[in-house]
Formats: structure tokens, sequence, C-alpha cells
């Protein structure tokens, strides 16, 4: 259930100010109200859900000064990960690297956005894998859900998805074990994600919370 919520934010059909009714979430997944609250409280805890006292739970509208928050943190943690993910290298996290990269690129060539929304994160939490910081990596997951929100709300229409292109860069870098270029490139990548966002747009969306959790 809580990947299913998390799921449908990183693609971005979770839009923010969304409210999260229980029953219906419930209804969904099949589980008690219990069960849903809890897991609501979990998100909630991560800063990815708003639980407003006799309304219920929403998904969070971050501020623009959150917004710029997330990604000064994201720049902090994520520099220092593809650092360490270079020096932890090996074939194998090569050859998932390397299948990562061709999903990416095949749905942006089939223009499935809401892959290649969600695989964009997931890009980045590979790397985070490969660094081998739980710590880091369990802040990371938080900080990506975040930014699609962030993203979501934000993204100037200008602005191009977070691209395979500079996730390959990346990806050679952590490849020939140089850590500096290859924090150095995930910092600048990160920039120009920031770049993107107008810091006031909005969005909407008339679907039933039902019919997004579903896909």
């Amino acid at each position: 259930m809580r990947a299913g919520i998390v799921t449908a934010i990183l693609e971005q059909r979770l839009h923010p100010g969304t409210k999260l009714g229980e029953d219906e979430i419930g209804a969904v997944y099949g589980a008690s109200r219990t069960i849903v609250r809890a897991a609501l409280q979990a998100l909630a805890h991560e800063g990815i859900v708003v639980i407003e006292k006799n309304r219920g739970a929403f998904v969070a509208r971050p501020s623009p000064e959150e917004a710029r928050e997330v990604f000064e943190a994201r720049r902090l943690i994520e520099t220092a990960i593809a650092g360490r993910a270079a020096l932890r290298y090996t074939p194998d996290w090569g050859a998932a690297l390397d299948r990562h990269l061709a999903e990416e690129r095949a749905a942006l060539a089939r223009g499935d956005d809401r892959a290649a929304i969600r695989l964009s994160g997931e890009f980045h939490g590979l790397v985070a894998a490969l660094a081998g910081h739980g710590i880091f990596q369990s802040l990371l997951a938080e900080l990506i859900a975040r930014s699609s929100l962030i993203i979501l709300l934000y993204r100037s229409r200008r602005a191009q998805f977070c691209g395979s292109d500079h996730h390959a860069a990346i990806a050679e870098a952590i490849r020939r074990g140089d850590g500096a270029l290859a924090g150095r490139l995930m910092g600048e990548h990160l920039v120009e994600i920031e770049t993107g966002l107008d810091l006031k747009g909005d969005a909407d969306t008339d679907r039933s919370l039902a019919d997004i959790l579903r896909g």
C-alpha cells in the first residue's frame, strides 16, 4: 500500500493537495482503516503526506522554500553518494546501471512520461544503493518522493525531464572510478533540474483517488 502510494507520487499521478481518503485507499488495497491510517502516518513522518485535524490526509504541497531546501539537501547527499559509488563499482553494478539506462531511453522513446519520471527517480536510488550507505539511501528515498511533488507543482513547461543523457554521463564516471567527476556531474545535474522550476506553477486533476492508485 505504502509502495503503491509512493509510486503514484513518483509517476506524478498523485498530485499535491490530493485528499487521501482512508476508505477509498482501503478499498483499493483490501486493507483495514487501521492499516491505512498507519501507512499514512508513516508517509506524514517522511513529509510526503500532511494530516490535518478533522480534515484527513492530503498529499503534501511543498512551498517554494521547501523546494529549495529539498534540492539543496539532494545536492549535498547525492554528490557524496556518487563519489562513494565510484569507489564501490563492480561489473555487476555496471550491468544493472546499463539495464536501467536502457529502460529510461525506451520509456522516453515511446513517450511514456509516467515511466520516464519513475525511472528517473529510480536511477538516483540505484546509485545510492551502489554507494552502500544505508542512511544516505533512506534519506534520499524520501527526498526523491518530495522532489516528484515539487517538480509536478513547479516544473517550467520549457524544462526537460531528468534526462537519461545526464544519467549516462554520471554512470560512465562511476564506471571509470572517477568519484570527483561523478560527484560534480551529479551536482550539476541536480542544479539543472532545480533551474527548471518556476516556483509558481500548479497542477490539478479530476481523476478519482481510486483510479490514480490503480494506475
